[in-house]
């Protein structure tokens, strides 16, 4: 059963885009329930307010210029990208790095795509061909 799962996550066609897309979907749900019922509480309680619409208002000419907005849109995009980073990306680097820990692959032969090792040796091999 694993191994069919593990099969399918290699894939990479057009079924596993969308399903990936879907999950994408229903994890926004996720990072987007603990920026607005975790990390959103926590800095009310800090500053106050949930949120900084109301904060650096200025008036220019009779015009309100309303800086609080756009202060409270960068803090949320930042806990989100913080929230994905901490729960997706740093837990999906320690995994790959203990999987190749595992199976003896260093980072530079993670690095060489196999196509660019075989087109290097097929070209040497012509090359030595010349040469004669």
């Amino acid at each position: 059963m694993l191994k069919g799962f593990k099969e399918f996550i290699m894939k990479g066609n057009v079924v596993d885009f969308a399903v990936a897309v879907v999950i994408g979907g229903a994890f926004a749900l996720v990072v987007n329930a603990l920026v607005n019922s975790v990390l959103m509480p926590f800095i009310a309680g800090l500053v106050g307010s949930p949120n900084f619409d109301s904060f650096l208002l200025w008036n220019f000419n009779g015009n309100e210029v309303a800086f609080g907005v756009l202060l409270t849109a960068i803090v949320n995009f930042l806990l989100v990208a913080a929230a994905i980073y901490f729960v997706v990306v740093a837990p999906m680097n320690h995994m790959i790095e203990r999987r190749n820990r595992r199976l003896g692959i260093t980072e530079e032969e993670d690095a060489l795509d196999p196509q660019i090792v075989l087109l290097t040796e097929i070209r040497d091999a012509l090359q030595a061909g010349n040469r004669r």
